[in-house]
This record gives structure tokens, sequence and C-alpha cells, in this order.
């Protein structure tokens, strides 16, 4: 009997946010200790499949997106899932309250959420001392970052500064956030002058750091899943020009195609199931666009192994999940990864 679908009848009839709350300070204390450490890799952990890109040796290729701990209070807990890597975020320089409730609402028809949370959390400082907890050696820990809801656009590479600054000697890679939907011009940042102002900044002040430690923390950029051919070109171009190591595509999107949910009158970005094509043909356009010359993460309705394994067909060497961890629950990894290669076929539970 699977045992997740029963406890997610029950975390539905929470208010979402309320649920997400719960299950995340569940897996937090389940990853404050060694003996739960341990039972938690022994059902959900699989051999390691080693994936090398951006300089990095990743376990395998499935990692859990930005969004879902957004503190890193929950990181050490979700490590022991399965994931490969674990990208922790938004942050921001300072703690800030996001946008006014409600701000997160489940689509469960279309197996979807749409947030317009707008980068609530407790600010860098916070998070700087959540990842200094010991991690297993292999986890790859990457960050990702944004700009203050109240910091002008045109001030806006200097909240990427500091946070570069911040976390160079303790995240494994950086996720430049300039495509999320929910906070207002954000997505300004994607276009082309704009964006290549903020990466020769940050790739500057890489090189500074980089000089002095002997150690080069790779750079991503996380791009919408909105933007016309003309706008993915322009910031290609830039992200090409400027060495920058990757993309992660997709963020959340504005649009409400095939949403029959009333609640696609909500305002935010929707993620889950409904992405996946847009999220998929980006993946595509991508790696056509760059010849393969600029590896990208593919995210965006991913649930199953058929879908990762057409992401990897369409060009991505690495996945992520998030809203398909909610609906699906903690076995997603393990499901995933067996499908994916059959010799991990194992009698352990997924649930």
């Amino acid at each position: 009997m699977k045992i997740y679908p029963l406890f997610r009848s029950l975390l539905f009839r929470l208010e979402p946010e309320t649920a997400h709350r719960l299950t995340l300070n569940a897996i937090r204390f389940a990853g404050s200790y060694q003996l739960t450490r341990a039972l938690l890799r022994r059902v959900y952990e699989l051999p390691d499949r080693p994936v090398r890109v951006f300089g990095l040796s990743f376990p395998n290729p499935i990692g859990l997106a930005a969004g879902y701990d957004k503190d890193g209070l929950g990181w050490q807990g979700l490590a022991c899932l399965g994931f490969g890597h674990i990208e922790v975020g938004t942050v921001t320089p300072k703690a800030q309250p996001g946008n006014p409730k409600p701000r997160l609402f489940r689509l469960p028809h279309e197996a979807a959420l749409i947030n317009r949370l707008g980068f609530p959390g407790l600010g860098a400082e916070f998070v700087r001392t959540q990842l200094m907890k010991p991690r297993p050696k292999n986890l790859i820990l990457g960050l990702n970052i944004g700009k203050n809801k109240d910091t002008p656009l045109q001030d806006a590479a200097q909240d990427y500064l500091s946070l570069l600054n911040s976390y160079f000697g303790l995240a494994d890679y950086l996720s430049i956030n300039v495509s999320s939907p929910n906070t207002v011009g954000l997505r300004q940042l994607q276009q082309r002058k704009a964006l290549d102002a903020l990466l020769k900044e940050l790739v500057e002040e890489r090189h500074r750091l980089s000089q002095t430690t002997r150690r080069k923390l790779p750079i991503l950029v996380k791009l919408a899943p909105d933007l016309s051919d003309d706008q993915l070109d322009d910031a290609l171009d830039v992200i090409l020009a400027n060495n920058l190591d990757g993309v992660i595509a997709t963020n959340t999107t504005l649009s409400r195609l095939g949403i029959s949910s009333p609640l696609a009158a909500e305002q935010g970005g929707l993620s889950g199931k409904p992405l996946f094509d847009r999220s998929l043909e980006m993946v595509r356009k991508i790696t056509q666009r760059t010849a393969g010359n600029l590896p990208v993460v593919g995210v965006g309705g991913i649930s199953d192994a058929a879908g990762v394994q057409k992401m990897m067909d369409a060009g991505a060497v690495l996945v992520q999940i998030y809203t398909g961890l909610i609906y699906e629950g903690p076995g997603l990894v393990k499901r995933i990864l067996r499908n994916l290669y059959p010799k991990y076929k194992s009698p352990m539970p997924d649930d």
C-alpha cells in the first residue's frame, strides 16, 4: 500500500503554505539527527550515477529546484531523499515578507501550482548559517539568488554582487534569478542590455574572488519560459558572451494554456505538469541555438522518468523537480532513477 497518497489527502485539507511549512519542518527535523538521516537514506537513496558538468560531479542527474527550501531549513533532510543536488533559495540580501497572502494555490486536477510568493525569506545572513551545517561529501548544494523587492532595478546588480560575495565559499554554484514573475520588474533584467550589464559585473567580481581563493564558482542563469524567440536569442547571446556556465530552463510561466481550474484567474507563476511542454521546448531551443555548447538544466512539470528522459533527449544535462515532489511524494527521485536505470530495481518501498 502506498502511504503518500493518504498523507497527501490530509495535507491537501490544509492551506497550501501551512502544509508546505509543516512538511518542510518535518524534513528539517528528520535531517537534524544522524539516526533519522541514516534511515531516510536507507529507504530512498540509490548508488550514484555521476554526471560531470560545470566542473562539478553530481551524484545523479535529479535535483530539487529552487523555491521548495527558500531559507535552507530542510536541505539536510531533503538530501536524504536521493537528490543529486539541491538548490536553496531564492535568497535575497535582506529579509522580506514577500507578497500578501493568500499567494499559493493548488490545482490538483492539473497537478499544478500557482504562486505569487515574491521571494519571502529570512535573508542572506540567516541562510549562510544554514549552509554551514555538515553535509554529505557528494551532495551538490546550489544557491538561487535574487534582488530585494524594494531595490530599484538600476541598483539590482548590487544585490546580486553582495550575494555572490556572501556565498562564494559556501555554495557549489549560483543560479541568477532574473525570471520570477512575482517581483515587479524583475523579468526586465532578462533584456539584452540589462542582462549584459548585470552579468559583466558578476563575472568580473567572480574573477576577482577566484584570483584570491583559487576557486571558480559556476554561475548559471535561470530564464523564463515566456520569452519570445528574439528575447531568448538576446539572452543567450549575452550569456555566451560573458562566459556563464549554464542555463536553468525554466522558471514558472504566466501562461494559463490548458488550465480549466477557476484558480487560473489567480495572478502568479504556474508550475507543474502544464508547464512541461513549454519548458521542454525551451530546453530544445537553447540546445539548438547554442549548438550544445551551453549546459542546460531542465525544470518544469517533471514528475516521472519519461519526463526526465524527454528533457535529456532535448539536451538537458541535469533536471530539477519541485511541484512533482508535492504531488508524487518523497519516493519520486528513487522511482525516477530506478526507471531510468533498471539495474536499480529494489524491494525497498518508495514511500
